[in-house]
């Protein structure tokens, strides 16, 4: 990629960034962001990716706040303890636990998901959380891209090993919820099949963006795949905002000074931020509803090119390959 090419992938990010950041300052000035009610979900079981920091953070606790058996996933153990007792503390609920996964690595994915299916106990919602942004350039331990592996093949090979189990806990009127974390950056992605991994030229604004329009063809081909097979389980994408988090301290360094100082003024606190994410879990109004790009608790439209139904498929038959993975939904829907 060129550094013209380079250039041109920040401006689109920053820009549609400051598109999010103005119109949550206008919301801020008109009133804020109000808390939703959401309904008790006792007996149920959620696993949160990236779940000891920020976005996540929140999102297990105010999961596990409604009275979920909340199973905390990342890649921290030193940190994870004292997030776990945190959570238990403030939320009263002792089933908050953690279990460790890279989503840097197959190996370890395929790790974790054998550890949980040993708990034999049900999953009723995954948050596919976790994520890098906009960090330099530098691999997997699978060879892929950082935010590709990181971001959505992470996402993708934890998501295809959980299904049975989701499809199993799903049941009428109840279905199990698979909700996945992307942002207004897809917007301004641009999918290349023939380099997914950034090869021919690296830009980090670029493939942040790519990883982020990946997560909503998934969701839609995931979804389209389910509801075709005829399972309890559906699969939406849940756009956060601009949160204050840590997670841009790998921005260009004026919009890293301009949060610094400005961000609780503009930014969402985490909290606010884990609230699309735990409408898409456990709102009554979603129930049996997928396929759905939801930003501030609202069904929006992504960008057009995700509802591409070809170019969904071709996405998933790639990562198939890339992940080494069955296609474990092919013989619900043909095409």
């Amino acid at each position: 990629m060129s550094a013209l090419s380079a250039a041109r992938a920040a401006l689109r990010v920053y820009a549609v960034g400051a598109a999010v950041v103005l119109a949550q300052l206008l919301r801020r000035c008109l009133g804020g962001f109000a808390e939703p009610v959401f309904p008790a979900q006792p007996e149920r079981v959620a696993v949160v990716t990236g779940g000891t920091d920020g976005i996540g953070f929140a999102t297990a606790k105010c999961l596990a706040k409604l009275g979920m058996h909340v199973i905390i996933v990342g890649n921290n153990d030193a940190k994870a303890l004292e997030v776990v007792r945190k959570i238990k503390e403030e939320t009263l609920n002792d089933k908050v636990e953690f279990l460790y996964c890279d989503l840097a690595s197959m190996r370890s994915v395929r790790q974790f998901v054998q550890k949980f299916k040993m708990k034999n106990i049900p999953l009723h919602v995954l948050v596919n959380n976790a994520g890098v942004m906009m960090v330099p350039e530098r691999s997997t331990e699978d060879g892929f891209e950082e935010h590709f592996g990181v971001n959505y093949l992470g996402h993708f090979l934890l998501t295809n090993l959980l299904l049975d189990t989701l499809k199993a806990s799903g049941s009428p009127g109840r279905s199990a919820r698979v909700v996945t974390v992307s942002s207004a950056t897809h917007y301004v992605g641009e999918l290349n099949l023939d380099d997914l991994q950034s090869r021919s030229g690296y830009s980090a604004h670029g493939a942040y963006a790519q990883s982020k329009l990946a997560l909503v063809l998934f969701t839609y081909r995931l979804q389209a795949l389910l509801a075709g097979a005829g399972s309890h389980v559906t699969a939406n994408v849940a756009d956060p905002g601009v949160v204050n988090t840590d997670l841009y301290r790998h921005v260009f360094w004026g919009t890293g000074l301009m949060k610094k100082i400005f961000g609780w003024w503009f930014s969402k606190t985490p909290e606010e931020g884990s609230w699309t994410s735990v409408y898409a879990a456990v709102s009554p109004a979603l129930e049996g509803v997928g396929g759905r790009y939801l930003y501030n608790e609202k069904e929006t439209r992504s960008l057009a090119i995700t509802y591409d139904r070809k170019l969904q498929r071709q996405l998933w038959a790639r990562s198939c390959q890339l992940t080494g993975t069955a296609d474990v939904t092919q013989d619900a829907v043909s095409g």
